[in-house]
């Protein structure tokens, strides 16, 4: 029996799924609460994969799979939600990865971001970049900071995506949502031009090259907020990626001005609750202070860590203490907690040393 594209959708988002998986001798499968479900028993064919792709990529989108073997899309499921969509080509065939973007845009409340957080967004200008691997939130986080600057304040915001994810209503701000590959050539010429745009807020989907975070942090410097996003977990590694990118005989430029204009790094991940219905969020929170600016500044990213440990009272936080909080409350997992660790030896002996690995597992919280 084919399979129909319009089905399999309707399926995922029944099952409160976040992925759809579509591959060649293999049923369609679904990302569900991130564990991964057969959406039928019979495997797909290359005319079945082929035929899906074709129900829903543009004929442009068609051409450049063939030319480079890959593209990637956005498209609205009726008035339901939106899929970001990466299509590519495997031994010869067409595979496919549909990202469910929810329609609704959720609360602070309901993602469960730090109150720190409302206060970041809030200033004038520099960069706050939210980081985390694949399919951790960071589009969702970040639709959420838009959405409360463009309910709350009168800027113009300009975002850069590839491809948008979330449409943005005008409500107090001006929305100006630009796609790269459609609108604009590149992220960093994008950039570029915003700069003539009369923007406030500058949202970079993704800074995925030097040429992109320079442009990034110079529209930063010039009295504009910022957003990015990185694939990196953590504000160590984060500084360290930023500096990285850049030739050695410019690295030294680089802190200097990342501890001017780098006002905060939120790093994300999602895990499965311990109840098995849903995920909930885990968060590292870095905010500038003038301990840390010094530190990247002198190149001491690696003491960034202790300054956060010992920041709470800026709002600041490590990712593995929210991760020991969540087991603490019986909302996750101990194994689940130890996987998203970023030093996962110092997490292991926190936990022992607070009694809570080896002993009977936390009750879930409000039991």
């Amino acid at each position: 029996m084919a399979y129909e594209m319009v089905s399999l959708l309707r399926m995922l988002i029944d099952r409160d799924g976040s992925d759809l998986h579509i591959n060649v001798k293999n049923p369609p499968l679904g990302r569900v609460h991130g564990s991964m479900q057969f959406f039928g028993d019979n495997p797909l064919t290359a005319e079945d994969t082929e035929g899906l792709m074709k129900s829903i990529a543009s004929v442009d989108n068609q051409q450049e799979l063939q030319e480079v073997g890959g593209t990637d899309f956005g498209f609205a499921f009726e008035d339901i939600a939106r899929f970001r969509v990466a299509v590519f080509k495997q031994r010869g065939n067409v595979g496919m990865v549909l990202r469910l973007i929810p329609r609704d845009l959720l609360t602070f409340d309901q993602l469960g971001l730090p109150k720190s957080v409302k206060e970041v967004i809030d200033l004038k200008q520099g960069m706050v970049l939210v980081t985390g691997p694949t399919g951790s939130g960071k589009s969702t986080s970040l639709a959420t900071m838009i959405d409360w600057l463009n309910t709350n304040r009168d800027h113009h915001i300009i975002t850069i995506e590839d491809p948008i994810e979330y449409y943005h209503d005008h409500k107090k701000s001006s929305l100006t949502q630009r796609e790269v590959g459609v609108d604009v050539p590149s992220f960093a010429e994008a950039l570029r031009r915003a700069l003539r745009m009369d923007p406030d807020v500058i949202l970079v989907g993704e800074m995925r090259d030097l040429e992109t975070i320079g442009a990034a942090v110079t529209a930063a410097e010039t009295g504009h907020l910022v957003f990015g996003t990185l694939h990196t977990t953590g504000a160590v590694r984060t500084v360290d990626r930023l500096v990285d990118a850049f030739p050695t005989n410019q690295q030294e430029q680089i802190r200097t001005q990342l501890a001017g204009n780098l006002k905060a790094v939120i790093s994300q991940g999602l895990l499965k609750r311990k109840s098995g219905f849903g995920r909930v969020a885990c968060y590292e929170v870095m905010i500038s202070t003038p301990a840390i600016q010094n530190l990247i500044r002198e190149n001491k990213s690696y003491r960034i860590t202790s300054a956060i440990q010992t920041g709470h009272k800026y709002g600041m936080n490590l990712m593995d203490e929210h991760l020991l909080a969540l087991y603490r409350k019986g909302i996750c997992k101990y194994e689940d907690c130890l996987e998203k660790a970023i030093q996962p030896e110092e997490f292991e002996a926190n936990a022992r040393s607070l009694g809570l690995e080896g002993g009977p597992a936390p009750k879930p919280e409000g039991k």
